[in-house]
């Protein structure tokens, strides 16, 4: 088990038995800004035949916002917005084969909870949720053909560290899954928030 994933663990048995100690995430409303690099791939692993000579994930750039609404210090709810543009550098010098790629580019809101262990400085925290992801999906591989600009369902799942004196900075790595589309976007961020009241 994994330093990060035991103290996690830790840190969640200390917040039942101490809940008055958990000053991970304060109680109120917040608005969280984060900007990262987005890279997707699809669901399969699979012979691509000129995956030497093509990039077949596509890769670029990740914005959200959040509203939180923090109701315990360790529980919040965060409605978001934000959007992925990706694209596959296209390789000319390959004769006679497909270009596979898988790409994303649309925006994505929805809803997710966030549940925070309270450490103070460094908090580690775990977030799932459902959202609607609006745009342009492409997984084309030898054994996926899905191209369509439409309205697809998407889960969201989170993990990550809350830092500072009072958690205002974070470092996390996400996951949007589109079963639909038979790609999942993984997404590597910092965000910064905001305090409303």
């Amino acid at each position: 088990m994994s330093l990060t994933l035991r103290s996690f663990f830790i840190s969640i048995v200390l917040l039942f038995l101490f809940p008055n100690l958990a000053k991970a995430q304060t109680e109120g409303k917040f608005i969280k800004a984060s900007i990262g690099f987005a890279s997707s791939g699809s669901y399969y692993i699979e012979d691509y035949g000129t995956q030497d000579e093509v990039d077949v994930m596509g890769g670029g750039l990740y914005l959200q916002g959040e509203y939180i609404i923090g109701l315990k210090s360790w529980f919040s709810i965060r409605p978001y917005a934000g959007a992925i543009f990706e694209s596959v550098d296209k390789d000319q010098n390959v004769q006679n084969q497909p270009q596979y790629k898988v790409t994303t580019n649309a925006f994505l809101m929805g809803g997710k909870v966030r549940i925070c262990a309270p450490i103070p400085w460094v908090a580690p925290f775990i977030e799932g949720g459902i959202g609607t992801s609006i745009g342009k999906f492409e997984t084309f591989t030898p054994n996926v053909n899905f191209n369509k600009s439409t309205i697809l369902m998407h889960i969201p799942f989170s993990v990550g560290l809350a830092v500072g004196r009072h958690h205002n900075f974070e470092i996390g790595i996400s996951g949007y899954f589109h079963p639909a589309a038979k790609q999942s976007t993984g997404v590597f961020a910092l965000g910064y928030t905001f305090p409303l009241d």
